[in-house]
């Protein structure tokens, strides 16, 4: 039996690799903390789901039994993707749920995500959690009624659900990529129901991602999708992660459209129905995007990453719209407010499906010399540490401003570097933007002098 671990409490949800920081036991510890919380907020249900991963069965089996321990009843929607539970929570008589899901991470890895009374609980609410199966197995152990058991298809409300709200100016031919990810049980239906022509790549679900990481952050996994695009008539490409919460988009002519262009797209479009609404965007995006957003008619809205940072952001903003670099897509217009890759790809070929050259589009939005994101890995809980002594100690000659929110952004005239520490893993993400090569070559450069000041050893990924 595994022993439980604080390091598996993350900052926007739990995550472990199996048979060493997490099992059935851990999860069953888990599930009693969150019905108890659950209890505690005046509910009495939770859906669950789980993800593709092969450990999820025995899982989600688990956190189950754990719930209904609390006295929750428990409504388990099997296979399916992140967003899908989210959905549930708003069309269902409960309000707090936990996806059984590794996200993207490497096959080893399972975690929760998880919504308490519709709000997606990060950092503190996260460590509680963790202080609660503390505190209960200290205590005399508390009796209460089993929470009851049930389980419940979702998929075909959440496919119309969709279905009505996108409507298509024309038939578009669409490929997508889901990496053996669990948006490929869904993702061929739910365009096809939308009118597309659909090639799939890896949507058979497949725990073991046996043919490339399901992360479209990251270039080297829309590889295939690239060349399928090359090679057949699609006009468009659609790629989704491991939980299918996150998009990625790749142009007829190979381009990587990434998630801080796609946000200008989808901003243009909610403004013109919400005018003078603030846009969400996290410190890694583009800085073309807030001149963008106001030219738009919008107010631009820097933000921490992190996709419940996000949701809480939007909620508490009331934006109709935000996104990160990563992939996030949070759409209060038309929708609920939380991350749905599937649903984005939708919103995003109603956009399309009005240009006669959808690529054309896309290739057109505002453009810099950039890098996706870089990680800088690092030894357990020496991230932090390094940012802060960048911040006391580095210095950034020619830069015209600095922006601490979530690590260490510098401005330039001409472009920006960004070093963050990772709240999930021991990395600095980086990412770096020039209005040309040599400008992204300076900042860089600046950057790599910088970091290896303060860490001569370190491996730095550019």
């Amino acid at each position: 039996m595994v022993s439980l671990s604080k390091t598996i409490f993350k900052a926007y949800d739990i995550r472990g690799i199996v048979g060493k920081t997490l099992d059935a036991g851990v999860a069953e510890r888990i599930g009693r903390a969150f019905g108890q919380a659950v209890r505690a907020k005046g509910e009495t249900k939770v859906v669950i789901g789980r993800d593709g991963r092969l450990s999820g069965p025995e899982l989600a089996a688990a956190l189950a039994r754990g719930l209904q321990s609390a006295g929750v009843d428990v409504i388990d929607l099997g296979v399916v993707a992140t967003p899908m539970l989210y959905f549930a929570t708003h069309v269902l008589d409960a309000q707090s749920g936990v996806m059984v899901t590794g996200s993207h991470n490497p096959p080893d890895y399972n975690g929760f995500k998880m919504v308490l009374s519709h709000a997606a609980i990060h950092g503190a609410e996260i460590e509680a959690l963790y202080d609660a199966i503390l505190a209960a197995e200290r205590a005399a152990p508390a009796v209460a009624a089993a929470g009851a058991y049930a389980t419940h298809d979702i998929g075909p409300a959440y496919l119309a659900r969709i279905s009505s709200d996108i409507k298509l100016a024309r038939p578009l031919r669409l490929a997508i990529d889901c990496g053996n990810g669990v948006a490929g049980a869904y993702a061929g239906a739910l365009f096809r129901a939308l009118g597309c022509e659909v090639t799939e790549l890896f949507c058979d679900v497949d725990g073991r991602f046996p043919n490339h990481h399901p992360d479209p952050s990251r270039p080297e996994n829309l590889r295939d999708l690239q060349r399928c695009l090359a090679r057949g008539d699609a006009e468009i490409g659609l790629a989704f992660d491991g939980d299918g919460d996150r998009l990625g988009v790749v142009t007829k002519d190979g381009a990587i459209i990434y998630p801080d262009r796609q946000l200008m797209l989808f901003a243009a479009e909610v403004l013109s129905r919400h005018p003078g609404a603030q846009i969400l965007y996290d410190v890694k995006c583009t800085r073309q995007l807030a001149p963008w957003i106001a030219a738009h008619g919008g107010v631009p809205l820097m933000c921490r990453t992190g996709h419940s940072l996000v949701k809480a952001a939007l909620r508490e903003s009331g934006a109709p719209l935000g996104g990160e670099m990563s992939g996030h897509l949070f759409f209060k217009d038309r929708w609920y407010g939380f991350d749905d890759g599937m649903y984005a790809g939708a919103r995003l070929l109603e956009i399309l499906s009005r240009a006669q050259d959808p690529s054309a589009q896309l290739n057109a939005l505002p453009q810099s010399a950039n890098t996706p994101e870089l990680q800088l890995e690092l030894g357990e809980g020496e991230s932090a540490p390094l940012i802060e002594r960048l911040r006391r100690e580095a210095s950034f000659p020619g830069s015209v401003g600095i922006v601490d929110i979530d690590g260490l952004r510098v401005e330039y005239a001409d472009g920006f570097g960004l070093a963050r520490a990772s709240n999930t893993t021991p990395v600095i993400v980086m990412r770096f933007e020039g209005d040309t090569q040599a400008a992204l070559a300076r900042i860089q450069e600046q950057f790599r002098c910088a970091i290896l000041a303060a860490k001569p050893d370190a491996e730095l990924p550019f």
